[in-house]
């Protein structure tokens, strides 16, 4: 419990991270005391472990180095307090005035030259800023000139630091042999090798000047989307855009890929570009709403959300289009039934219970404006008739967030997270743990929590013949890792910035697509083949994805959700958390997605008596009531939801249309894609 504690204070993820916390923090306190002894060896030493431990945390521990740069312990301070313990060694072991003295001016010329080299790649940044970032269109013609090479541009700071390696590594020599030239070459490697990065820099800098205007680069983005004509949107906006939202989009790509009119994707935050998935279509990021404002959009008919945001107002203003809340996931908790979707012209919800969940909201959202669309991506989830269960049963645990308050905090890792995991440890089933991206951000308990369960699943993997497993687990790294690679190639996440990124982007084709499928499969392939058929798995990231995870469970155990909606497709027995005890009548009342589950108590007494519709489906008394459920959830399955999702927006599309020619006194006309 003191090593979970201690690593939640400190923001590291286990026993290693928190070892090279404490290696690092060893090492700087060892310095001092090294260079007032004074010891040689010694400081060499713990200098030598400072530099290891403080490159490790930067690649194993983002988080933890982030927070010491919140206490002002950034990487130039560490630098810098190395090297003026060194200086006090040097004094300490009576270096001559000479020596000391062409030292501070070294150190001090390369701290100067560090300064000078991040102000002008400051000004190179400044100048490649674009208005907006495009991908899958041809903007060849905006005249953006090359990156700077990435050795000059990216992680630069890291590297220029490191350039006082050689003057340390000569002076140290120097005190242990006793003869000063070592220090005098070391001395000019450092002093020439920062000159000359920044000489570099400067050349990179005046082909930044040529640079594209503003005003230009939005126009050149003007003519390729006149050329495209784009008629349906996706718009994404979050207010801290990482990877842990663009599941958001990512869910919808596939389903615009094929809709009969032509889409786009607009994006609101620059990060965005970095997690979002493979797509043909134009995506095109505009950071600022007056940028928004110039983009032209004239047969832009259907605008799609799949979140509620502040900047979604930027786009609301556009009056030719019609407007749709798509959401991200169809469940029971609040967001989903939200009186903010008054602002849309119409809400697009899965199956009748979305209808009925807004209707439930007393003059939220009219009927009328309510269209039942089922859910596209759920159509390649494996249905109950041909999953085979084996031994042992495989169950997914995938609690929910906290939320933003705790009014709509639904998650079951804080009250009853742990105990569930030591219960089915006991009942000797497989566990894929799989908690929602955003656990732990607003809630520390919940991040102990989450913490806890996968210290739970990892010992217990040891126990289960841990040796094989591990090794078929590091055998897979290599070519999962050049799958990963690959995949993020096909998605089109170059290396460079965001102009880089809009000076390579290219027209949408099926080029790389049956890769990227082929790819994906057999990722998904290795990574659950070298995992066994016993070892336990915490899933992080945006592979493997929720859906794998549902075909490869035999029982999912989850909170009031989309998670629980999405399962349904797939008529296997599930679970849903009852922590707050409610009685069964009124916790299924509550929650439609109750209708169909199994209700697991606080203390998970019932757990044993559920786990039997697995090992035996003779014994599976919600069978039939998951069927009724899906229809209402998800609709019928005829016609399909992609069929009814297009329908959709063709019809939206036509209103919008005719809308349109009626305004401008045309009269109204055939609506294409009835």
């Amino acid at each position: 419990m003191t090593l979970r504690w201690l690593c939640g204070v400190l923001r590291v993820r286990g026993k290693t991270d928190l070892f090279l916390v404490l290696l690092l923090a060893a090492g700087f306190a060892a310095l001092p005391v090294f260079a007032l002894l004074p010891s040689l060896w010694g400081f060499a030493a713990a200098s030598a472990v400072s530099y290891v431990a403080d490159e490790v945390l930067h690649a194993r521990s983002p988080s933890f180095v982030r927070r010491l740069a919140a206490l002002q312990l950034t990487r130039t301070m560490r630098f810098t307090v190395r090297t003026v313990m060194l200086l006090a060694l040097a004094d300490r072991m009576n270096a001559s005035d000479a020596v000391l003295v062409t030292a501070l001016a070294v150190f001090s010329a390369h701290f100067a030259l560090v300064t000078l080299y991040t102000a002008v790649h400051h000004a190179i940044r400044r100048r490649r800023t674009l208005p907006v970032v495009v991908r899958n269109l041809d903007m060849s013609g905006a005249g953006i000139p090359q990156s700077p090479p990435a050795f000059l541009y990216r992680r630069f700071l890291r590297k220029l630091l490191h350039l006082d390696l050689p003057a340390h590594a000569g002076l140290l020599v120097a005190l242990a042999a006793g003869a000063w030239q070592p220090a005098g070459v070391g001395f000019a490697l450092t002093a020439g090798l920062s000159a000359a990065a920044v000489l570099a820099l400067l050349a990179q800098l005046r082909r930044a000047r040529r640079m594209p205007s503003p005003d230009e680069v939005i126009a050149e983005v003007n003519r390729q989307l006149a050329g495209y004509r784009p008629e349906v949107a996706l718009y994404f906006s979050f207010a801290s855009v990482s990877r842990d939202f663009m599941y958001q989009v990512n869910m919808w790509i596939e389903t615009l890929e094929r809709l009969d009119r032509r889409p786009l994707i607009i994006l609101r935050e620059r990060a965005s570009f970095r997690y979002l998935s493979r797509t043909r279509l134009p995506v095109v990021c505009v950071p600022k709403a007056d940028d928004v404002a110039q983009l032209e959009l004239p047969e832009l008919r259907v605008v799609l959300y799949p979140g509620n945001a502040g900047k979604n107002v930027h786009m609301l203003r556009v009056a030719e289009a019609k407007h749709v809340f798509i959401g991200h996931g169809d469940s029971d908790k609040l967001a989903s039934s939200n009186r903010v979707s008054k602002v849309y012209d119409e809400i697009w919800v899965a199956g009748r219970a979305g209808r009925d969940r807004y209707q439930r909201v007393r003059h939220a959202v009219s009927d009328e404006a309510i269209v039942e669309v089922g859910r596209p991506q759920l159509s390649s989830i494996r249905l109950h008739a041909n999953h085979v269960p084996g031994p042992p049963p495989v169950v997914l645990y995938a609690p929910t967030w906290e939320g933003w308050s705790d009014d709509d905090c639904h998650t079951s890792l804080i009250p009853m997270g742990v105990t569930l995991v030591e219960k089915l440890l006991a009942e000797n089933v497989r566990v894929v743990y799989k908690a929602h991206p955003l656990t732990g951000k607003r809630s520390r308990a919940a991040a102990e929590a989450d913490r806890a369960v996968r210290e739970l699943l990892r010992a217990d993997n040891e126990r289960r013949d841990a040796e094989r497993a591990a090794a078929a687990v590091a055998a897979a790294k290599p070519r999962l890792a050049e799958i990963q690679a690959r995949l993020g190639e096909l998605a089109g996440r170059l290396g460079g910035d965001d102009a880089e990124q809009t000076r390579e982007a290219r027209l949408p084709g099926l080029d790389g697509e049956a890769e990227w499928h082929e790819l994906r499969a057999e990722w998904h392939r290795i990574f659950w083949e070298s995992r066994g058929p016993v070892r336990h798995n915490v899933v992080v990231g945006q592979l493997p994805t929720l859906y794998e995870c549902f075909d490869q469970a035999d029982l999912l155990i989850s909170d009031v959700s989309s998670v629980v909606a999405d399962f349904v497709a797939s008529l296997k027995p599930y679970v849903l958390t009852n922590a707050g005890d409610l009685p069964d009548a009124e916790f299924r009342a509550a929650y439609t997605t109750a209708g169909g589950a199994y209700l697991l108590d606080r203390e998970c007494a019932r757990l044993p008596e559920i786990l039997r519709s697995v090992r035996d489906p003779r014994h599976d008394p919600m069978a039939a009531e998951r069927r009724v459920l899906k229809e209402y959830v998800l609709g019928p399955d005829r016609p399909t939801s992609m069929e009814r999702f297009n329908a959709a927006v063709n019809a939206l599309a036509g209103k919008a249309e005719a809308e349109h020619e009626e305004w401008r006194g045309e009269g109204p006309r055939v609506a294409v894609g009835l």
